[in-house]
């Protein structure tokens, strides 16, 4: 063997897989860019995604029937419509409850009931009259919690509530274990999918193995997702390289049982920096 052919021989055991399909299951956020992240349609005409999380249902709790949804400016109407295309195509569509704002809370059993009920007649399988369906007659498939403010009460009544009614749950948590916010939601089980967020924490940065495990070692029935920024733009010490992705954690955890996949915050940053199509 030549020594050029040795040397690209080596180069090729250092590099990440050279398909961008090695990481399993990829969902991305969608709703935080109005002017540069695309459609919902465009996002699930890509191929790429699994799942595309919208962002967020962000008003509630704090004054009874008061609810909003805010997706950055982007035209409502016409999400619904791009939520079917979507389906059609076998993406799954999720809508995310919570975010960075501070606009919603759960001061009382009585506001789970409320805001479980507005979801499901809103978003989801339900219909009452006087209820706006932002999305028309289109349906989610189920909801992610990303409480990121305020207290941990009632979400875990929350998540029965919507649980009781079919409805699929995932959770968006801070890397650190536990999740302060989210522990009493996700300790009734009711929560299939858990999105660990490896950056915003430098603790979690530097060892995202170590997070990860912490995780899927609480939550074994849980599959156990990767979320990640798709940029250095967005966390400087949080953002992985793909082959420090691969070599430093995906190839410690792609066989274990409740490893779920890769999660990129977000869409925008994505499309930018075409982090889930390198390889």
């Amino acid at each position: 063997m030549g020594l050029l052919s040795l040397l690209l021989v080596v180069v090729s055991c250092l590099a990440a897989p050279a398909t961008a399909d090695w990481y399993g299951p990829l969902a991305v956020y969608w709703g935080r860019h109005k002017d540069y992240e695309g459609s919902l349609r465009e996002a699930c005409d890509t191929g790429r995604y699994n799942t595309v999380i919208i962002t967020f249902y962000s008003v509630f709790g704090y004054v009874k029937g008061r609810y909003g949804l805010d997706i950055s400016g982007h035209p409502v109407a016409a999400v619904g419509a791009d939520i079917k295309h979507c389906q059609s195509k076998g993406v799954q569509v999720l809508l995310s409850i919570g975010g960075q704002g501070g606009g919603y809370s759960l001061p009382s059993s009585q506001s789970a009931a409320d805001v479980a009920d507005n979801l499901w007649n809103a978003y989801l399988g339900g219909r009452r009259a006087g209820v706006p369906r932002p999305f028309g007659d289109a349906a989610v498939d189920g909801i992610d919690f990303f409480i990121d403010q305020g207290g941990a009460d009632h979400y875990d009544e929350l998540a029965r509530q919507l649980h009781g009614r079919g409805v699929a749950l995932t959770a968006t948590v801070r890397c650190s274990y536990p999740d302060s916010r989210l522990q009493k939601a996700l300790a009734t089980g009711l929560l299939g999918r858990i999105h660990v967020r490896i950056f915003g924490d430098n603790q979690c940065t530097m060892s995202p193995l170590d997070a990860w495990e912490k995780w899927a070692a609480a939550y074994p029935r849980s599959k156990v997702w990767l979320a990640l920024v798709a940029s250095w733009e967005q966390d400087e010490v949080g953002y992985m390289f793909q082959k420090d992705l691969y070599y430093g954690v995906l190839q410690f955890i792609l066989n274990k049982p409740n490893y779920g996949g890769i999660a990129i915050w977000d869409r925008y940053y994505d499309k930018k920096a075409n982090y889930s199509g390198e390889g």
